[in-house]
Formats: structure tokens, sequence, C-alpha cells
């Protein structure tokens, strides 16, 4: 079947290259930087998990940067030059200035041409929960949904995508100015490992604690169990996991004990969001309800006044 549309998506995704290399698909790949200089999240074509996360824990602190403006644009371009209508799926805005870069280039080049079919969507997730996402509208692309669709589909369904997951501690979080110094430390005082989760608006948040990577992956089961929306989607779970193949195992094995119907959709944890998690992060991801509906009264009357 000929697909309507084509994608671009971007690296942080963490999806495995295999599934997302197809026909009309591009990939944006999110730069990183270690000692030896600049270098492109290609998915671990060029490298592998072990090696990138083994290299954080014999010291090494990559740092990550955002696309720059010039991608974007050659990317862009190519899209309205191929005449083929287009949806670009982006990294969480709350996460990164990628985001913006990107709308400033859209914007730019729709006013240049504007009867240009190219769709812009802040997916407002990031890692193996932007990897639900992409996976899925790869999937409706190639169910024969048009690129307004499409883009309509994702803006809609990038709320009902729930993730939790647990990291060995919080301090490359902090380095990356992605959570406040305060909860880092106290985080650490309490010696325990963090569970976290992505909001309606796209940013990191606590949702627990656990004594120990054991409970924490019971305590992710749990999460599970407590908000899959059983209704929804194809009961595809993504396990993401940053160099802990064995945890990521357990969990499994936690989750189809709650339910034996379970997809499983595996991921390594890519060297742009593992540079901000460290080794040892483990998450799992799956089709829950509307994010926006647990947004308290005071943002829910703001949202409200935002859209008039």
């Amino acid at each position: 079947m000929t697909c309507l549309c084509n994608l671009i998506i971007d690296s942080c995704c963490d999806l495995p290259f295999e599934v997302v290399d197809r026909e009309g698909v591009e990939l944006i790949e999110f730069p990183y930087i270690m000692e030896d200089g600049e270098r492109a999240d290609d998915l671990y074509r060029s490298t592998t998990a072990h090696e990138f996360f083994q290299a954080m824990r014999d010291g090494a602190q990559p740092t990550t940067a955002q696309v720059p403006v010039p991608v974007y644009r050659e990317a862009f371009e190519r899209a309205i030059a191929s005449g083929v209508p287009t949806v670009c799926l982006v990294f969480s805005s709350g996460l990164s200035g990628s985001y913006d870069a990107a709308a400033l280039v859209h914007d730019q080049l729709m006013e240049e041409h504007p009867d240009a079919e190219l769709y812009l969507v802040d997916t407002r997730l990031a890692s193996v929960a932007e990897a639900l996402l992409v996976h899925e509208a790869l999937r409706q692309r190639e169910n024969g949904l048009s690129a307004k669709e499409l883009a309509a589909w994702a803006e809609e369904a990038r709320f009902f995508v729930d993730a939790e997951f647990m990291v060995d501690d919080l301090e490359s979080l902090r380095r990356g100015g992605r959570i406040p110094g305060s909860v880092a430390y106290a985080g650490a005082k309490l010696d325990v490992k963090p569970l976290l989760t992505i909001g309606a608006d796209g940013k990191l948040s606590l949702s627990g604690v656990a004594r120990g990577r054991k409970k924490g992956i019971k305590q992710l089961a749990d999460y599970y169990a407590k908000r899959v929306d059983s209704e929804g989607p194809a009961k595809y779970v993504v396990i993401g996991n940053a160099d802990c193949p064995k945890d990521a195992e357990r969990l499994k094995e936690a989750l189809s004990k709650v339910d034996d119907s379970i997809l499983f959709l595996e991921s390594s944890i890519g060297p742009v969001i593992g540079s901000h998690v460290g080794p040892g992060m483990i998450a799992v991801v799956f089709w829950g309800g509307d994010k926006r509906e647990e947004l308290s009264v005071a943002d829910r009357i703001a949202r409200k006044v935002k859209q008039g």
C-alpha cells in the first residue's frame, strides 16, 4: 500500500533503527558531545549502548545540544521539494529548545511555500515515551492517514502516552538542568531510586521513590496495572533500559504477570537521553488515560483561558 504522507522523526525516540528505517521516513539525529568531540545520535549504528554507558560508568560526562537550525531547514526543504505531504514529530519542547528551532524554520518556509503540506507536532514526549507515539504513528501512516489527519492524531494521542521510569540517581538530570537541584539533593539524601514521569506539558516530574531496584521494578509494574487503558490501542508496551538488560527482563516478567497478552517493544536508551539519565535507567511506557485530566484545578482554568 502506498502511504499518503511522509514522516520526519528524531533520534530522541530511542527506537531501534530497523523499526524506523522505512521509505518516506527521515531521521533527524540529535548531536551529543564526548571528550573526543561531537557525535550524532544515530540509534546505535556507530556504537553500542553498552559502550556508551560503560564510558559514563568510567567517568565520562557527555553533554548534549539542540538540533542545529540548518538541519531542520534542509529536512523541511527536502520535504517540500518532494511534493509529498509530511508530518514532523519533534522531541518534547518541555525538555529541549529544538522544537522552537523547528517551529521557527517551519514558519519561515510556510510563508515562502504557503501551499506546502508540512505539519509540525510537539510530541511533549521523550525517549521511550516518544517511541510509543512514533511507533503507532508509523502504523497509522501505513493504514492510510493523510498528513493532516496524522498530525491531528498525534496532537491528541500524545496526551494518552503514559510512562514511568526509574533512575539510579538524579545527578545526571540535575547536571543537565532537567530537574531542580533541590530535588536531586533530596533524592541523594534519602538513598532511594527515584521514579519519574512525563506530564502533559512534556516536562519531567518525580512520581515516587523505591527502596532498591527490585522494589522499583515492582512499582513500575504496579504503575502500569493501575493506569493502563485496557480499551485503548493494541497492548504495545515499550520497555526501555540504559544498559541493564537483566532488569528489563525482570520488568517484562512482572508485567506479563499483570497481563499475558502484552506485545513488548524493547528499546535501548540512546546517548542523548542517556547523557541525562545515566546508566541503569529502566522504563515502562503504554497507552493510558488522558493526562490533561490530571492537571490541577488552577492549571485547567489557565488552559481554558488560553484557549479563549
